[in-house]
């Protein structure tokens, strides 16, 4: 910074003629000089320079895929050879074309197909009802197995029809209200046999009448308890296992809502 000079203030003069010099001198304070601002030039040399930034990399979407072409949802039979008629089922052993057109040989177990019947009593509690299970000796399984009422279709019989001869014969028991609950197939890979399930509801008991075969023991539990028997392994008959566990699940869903 430049030092400070001292300046002499000068005093007003008495007229315009005569004006004398005043003997004690006063600091006259000189303006600091200002600060010169940098140029827009000189501003943009010294700063720093700034990173472009980098564009998002464009990505192109991606096509939808094709749906493929519709294939054939039926096999083709070249030939079926009957190797076993009894009276309950007849084995075939067939050749056939696979959907796909792949060759193949199975060994199929043919049946009428079966039906099954939930039968509930809810008249003193629809949250809790009363289920009615049947406990017989199955050769098959060499054990009792604890199940729900059911049986074969006779050939060409209509499956309501047979689910209402089939209660009446093993327990004697007929409903008044039938509605279907559930078809599946117990073991496609060998067995053609589709079991229809019933829910019957409105009991009116009966007399049972088996056939001659047919030594069935059949009692009314309540639906907590047939999932608790399920739960502890003590129930292991497909039919039943899925029949009760399905109708559960549904009346539980009816509850919430």
């Amino acid at each position: 910074m430049p030092a400070k000079t001292k300046a002499v203030k000068a005093s007003k003069p008495a007229n315009a003629m005569a004006a004398e010099p005043t003997n004690s001198p006063t600091k006259v304070k000189s303006a600091a000089p200002k600060k010169a601002k940098p140029s827009k030039a000189n501003k943009n040399a010294n700063a720093k320079p700034k990173r472009a930034k980098a564009g998002k990399p464009t990505v192109k979407k991606a096509s939808k895929p094709r749906k493929p072409a519709a294939s054939v949802e039926t096999a083709q039979l070249l030939s079926s050879e009957v190797v076993y008629q009894g009276p309950l089922f007849r084995v075939l052993h067939d050749k056939l074309i696979e959907p796909g057109g792949r060759p193949s040989e199975r060994d199929v177990i043919r049946h009428n197909g079966s039906v099954v019947i939930l039968a509930i009593d809810s008249s003193k509690s629809k949250k809790n009802p009363w289920i009615v299970v049947e406990r017989q000796y199955r050769h098959a399984a060499q054990q009792f197995l604890w199940e729900l009422p059911a049986g074969k279709l006779d050939a060409g019989e209509d499956a309501l029809t047979g689910a209402k001869r089939e209660l009446a014969e093993e327990t004697g028991y007929s409903a008044k209200k039938w509605k279907p609950l559930v078809e599946y197939y117990a073991s496609p890979g060998f067995l053609g046999e589709s079991m229809k399930v019933f829910v019957a509801e409105g009991l009116v008991a009966g007399d049972a009448h088996p056939e001659a075969d047919e030594q069935i023991e059949f009692r009314l539990v309540k639906l907590s308890e047939v999932l608790k028997m399920i739960a502890k392994g003590a129930i292991l008959d497909g039919k039943t296992l899925t029949s009760v566990l399905l109708y559960a699940r549904i009346n539980a869903g009816k509850r919430k809502k």
